[in-house]
């Protein structure tokens, strides 16, 4: 199991995020995603959110929070993964060029039209309910959300915003 961090960086009502356009063999291929990325040796959850962040956008996070954890599992290529998911609104430094993908500020409503994973939808819709730190498991078949337990309960899917 990997052991990655995604963060949702929300200033004056934007989000920003990633469209993931320009890594080879990409999980996220074409799809918007908040920045993050893989533990790097003995780091702590914060260390590689700070350290990706820096990496990703050229920006030194100053004020973000735990939110909750995530486990994907999969029955298709890729490993699984437990990620920690943050949210942040605090920031120094400039924006640079991401080699990941393109950087985009973005409202909240537009991002939630804009291509992503299904089970996303679900942690971004209790991010903005601003929900109390929780547990989500993700299953997917390929590319198909088939399992989705919020807290120890398992939600309808499709999923639909409460």
């Amino acid at each position: 199991m990997l052991h990655t961090t995604i963060c949702y960086l929300s200033v004056n009502g934007k989000t920003l995020m990633i469209h993931r356009i320009k890594k080879k063999n990409d999980l996220n291929q074409d799809k918007w995603i908040g920045i993050g990325g893989k533990f790097e040796g003995d780091e702590t959850p914060d260390e590689c959110l700070l350290r990706e962040a820096m990496e990703e956008t050229g920006l030194r996070l100053t004020s973000w929070k735990c939110r909750g954890v995530v486990t994907f599992l999969t029955n298709g290529p890729w490993d699984g993964e437990f990620m920690y998911l943050f949210t942040a609104d605090g920031f120094e430094g400039q924006l640079k060029t991401c080699d990941e993908g393109d950087l985009q500020w973005v409202s909240r409503d537009f991002l939630d039209q804009l291509p992503k994973w299904e089970g996303d939808q679900i942690f971004l819709d209790l991010l903005w309910q601003d929900a109390p730190f929780f547990l989500l498991k993700l299953r997917y078949d390929g590319d198909q959300l088939v399992e989705a337990v919020l807290d120890g309960k398992r939600l309808t899917l499709p999923y639909k915003e409460k």
